[in-house]
């Protein structure tokens, strides 16, 4: 396949954006509604209360996904405060559009040369919120942060809270059960591990490791997305916080992968990114899924027709 990869949009070496602001179907405040009934992309900002309440219409969501930007360019614009200030605003947001039993999850960064910032200041704040911190996962990459004076960075963190009592299903990985051991009394008899499972394979803990993420040779690559989260991992959030028909959201759209999970799932979604190259990505994705089956672009790029030179005319 011949490579059309774009580089990262939020760092924009090449003037990029310029050329694809205007093959964007929404501007701020705007929202796309799919043809289908199933879900609603906007361009708006997460912090926005009005706008994002209006886009619920009474009807609440059972499980938020978010992933807000943490990276170094976020802090070249903002001190950490200031984003944690910007935090609790979208997150007060969230818990206003969630219902009464919910279950949020938020990817966040920790920066370990620079005293782990903002992920200790962001869940110190999440504790004077309403929702009640649930477990600490680590997502482990395939790759890290090269370093000979250091361990090397290989992990995403991803935080779980709760919104009264959200139901939770099981979740089990492709990986099969090898060890013996932790022994428990069960009416009456020891037992071990293996004999107790439901299932051959194990269970994911608050550690994956099972999860692929080295985009450029999967098919769900997003080129230009310099965030992406694996669509595994987000197909099992859904699938263990949710249930076929309910609806979910996710207030950072950026490659559109929890929409994409919604579709595939048979839930629905209600997402947004203040970007409006990333708001028309996610809608492409979906676009490209429905006609395609696929759920990426590979070497590709959604914008691919747009940034393809058109050759020009034979010289006679």
């Amino acid at each position: 396949m011949d490579s059309h990869a774009i580089p990262r949009l939020d760092i924009d070496a090449d003037n990029i954006r310029r050329r694809l602001l205007p093959h964007c179907r929404l501007k701020a405040g705007e929202t796309w509604r799919d043809p289908d009934g199933n879900h609603s992309v906007s361009c708006a900002d997460a912090g926005c209360t009005g706008f994002i309440e209006g886009l619920f219409a009474g009807r609440p969501a059972v499980l938020a996904i978010h992933d807000p930007p943490y990276n170094l360019v976020m802090f070249e614009r903002q001190s950490v405060d200031e984003y944690i200030d910007w935090c609790r605003t979208w997150v007060s947001n969230t818990h206003s559009v969630l219902d009464d039993d919910a279950a949020l999850y938020i990817w966040l960064g920790a920066d370990q040369a620079d005293n782990f910032q903002p992920l200790p200041q962001f869940m110190l704040m999440m504790a004077g919120t309403p929702f009640k911190a649930r477990s600490f996962i680590t997502v482990r990459n395939q790759r890290g942060y090269g370093t000979q004076k250091n361990w090397m960075a290989v992990r995403q963190e991803l935080l779980y809270y709760s919104k009264g009592s959200p139901p939770f299903e099981v979740q089990y990985t492709d990986i099969p059960k090898i060890l013996r051991g932790y022994y428990k009394e069960v009416n009456g008899t020891l037992t071990e591990n293996l004999e107790r499972g439901k299932s051959p394979n194990i269970r994911p803990g608050n550690v994956w490791m099972d999860i692929q993420q080295v985009f450029y040779r999967m098919e769900e690559n997003v080129n230009g997305c310099y965030a992406q989260k694996p669509l595994k991992a987000i197909e099992r959030i859904i699938t263990a916080s949710s249930k076929p028909g309910d609806l979910i959201t996710d207030f950072f759209a950026h490659s559109g992968t929890t929409l994409l999970a919604c579709e595939r799932s048979g839930r629905c979604c209600v997402t947004l990114d203040i970007d409006p190259i990333f708001a028309e990505i996610t809608i492409r994705r979906l676009e490209h899924y429905r006609a395609t089956g696929k759920t990426g672009w590979q070497a590709g790029n959604p914008f691919q027709k747009e940034l393809t030179p058109t050759p020009s005319p034979a010289a006679h």
